[in-house]
């Protein structure tokens, strides 16, 4: 007992001096908002971001996991951001949704949300300067592309300033807390269908609602008996449900990614990620002459997806994705050689590509 109390001890005077240092940082980072506010410099940096946090991984020599300490610098600069100016995000709702968690993954709790209804609401929010910023779904590794998404870029001028990954864990919750008085489920369909083995294996009896989303299920699994919901831990904490049974998904690599959304360019990091969307010309073989041009400055594409113009029969906007900065000459080289073969060239943005 005495080993331990002398143990907590250190422990209390290290404390101390974290907090010491914790509101030397924030004091800091008031300063910097003012210098930010006199130069009209965006609050928010990605690329600054982006630059801490490989320098405390770096510097990372354990015990505490590169995860945990990721987690609490998030934090950290999260309270920094909230004391500079009352960032305002802007996401696809409702709360405790995925989205919603990636959204606090990236900016953290000390900061104002703003829940929108749809992808559409989220372009809005920021366009009209409600919201400073916006986090909407793109795609997921098991269902694809967000096409509403992908489409919204076509008439707006916003910017893509970040992306996220978000690892997505479906979790079976209840007021109840034992599975066999369950008799009706609550979830997504895309979940439902995420899902699958478990539930065949597990419930095979139950009847299975269908609904708008993993937080409306939580909400339909709070109320009644015998139900249950497939939901987020965040979820089960919004409404007071147990959580029964944990990574209910088929997959174990069931991952959505997500962009940040907004009016700046960022500068160049060294490892970077440029998406931009385009129309070809009506011509033979002008996909082929496209991918070409990245090919011969050896570009490595990592997505591209095409979707209907919506405007003309069996025309079709392309969006892609490559690693590099719009500042790199290998990048501007491909561009300036793309414009040849296409009606219609749009620059997304550039931005620090998600580890």
């Amino acid at each position: 007992m005495k080993k331990l109390k002398t143990l907590r001890s250190k422990i209390d005077k290290i404390d101390s001096g974290i907090l010491k240092y914790l509101n030397e940082r924030a004091q800091l980072s008031i300063d910097i908002g003012k210098i930010k506010s006199e130069s009209a410099k965006p609050k928010f940096s990605p690329v600054r971001e982006a630059d801490v946090y490989q320098k405390i991984i770096n510097a990372n020599k354990g015990p505490m996991l590169e995860k945990a300490v990721k987690a609490i610098y998030m934090e950290i600069m999260s309270g920094s951001l909230a004391l500079q100016t009352r960032l305002k995000i802007a996401y696809l709702g409702p709360e405790a949704t995925f989205t919603h968690i990636g959204a606090l993954k990236k900016f953290g709790h000390s900061l104002d949300y703003l829940e929108c209804d749809s992808i559409k609401d989220v372009f809005t929010e920021v366009e009209r300067n409600r919201a400073s910023y916006g986090v909407v779904p793109v795609e997921n590794s098991t269902e694809g592309a967000v096409n509403h998404t992908l489409d919204m870029f076509v008439d707006s001028d916003l910017k893509i300033c970040s992306e996220e990954y978000l690892p997505v864990q479906h979790n079976f919750v209840s007021k109840l807390k034992t599975i066999s008085s369950i008799k009706t489920v609550y979830s997504h369909q895309q979940v439902f269908a995420q899902c699958r083995n478990w539930l065949e294996k597990n419930m095979p009896q139950a009847k299975l609602v269908p609904v708008a989303s993993t937080t409306v299920a939580a909400m339909s699994a709070a109320v009644g008996k015998g139900r249950a919901a497939i939901a987020s831990n965040l979820a089960a904490e919004r409404y007071g449900l147990n959580i029964l049974a944990r990574s209910l998904e088929d997959s174990s690599h069931n991952i959505t990614r997500l962009l940040v959304i907004g009016k700046q360019d960022e500068k160049r990091t060294g490892n970077d990620k440029t998406s931009i969307l385009f129309s070809m010309k009506d011509k033979s073989g002008a996909l082929h002459d496209v991918l070409t041009s990245f090919k011969n400055n050896k570009i490595n594409l990592t997505k591209i997806e095409s979707r209907p113009s919506k405007k003309k029969a069996w025309r079709y906007y392309f969006f892609l994705d490559m690693q590099g900065h719009i500042a790199d000459k290998s990048i501007a080289k491909s561009l300036q050689q793309l414009k040849k073969h296409c009606s219609f060239l749009k620059i997304l943005g550039s931005y620090p590509e998600a580890r």
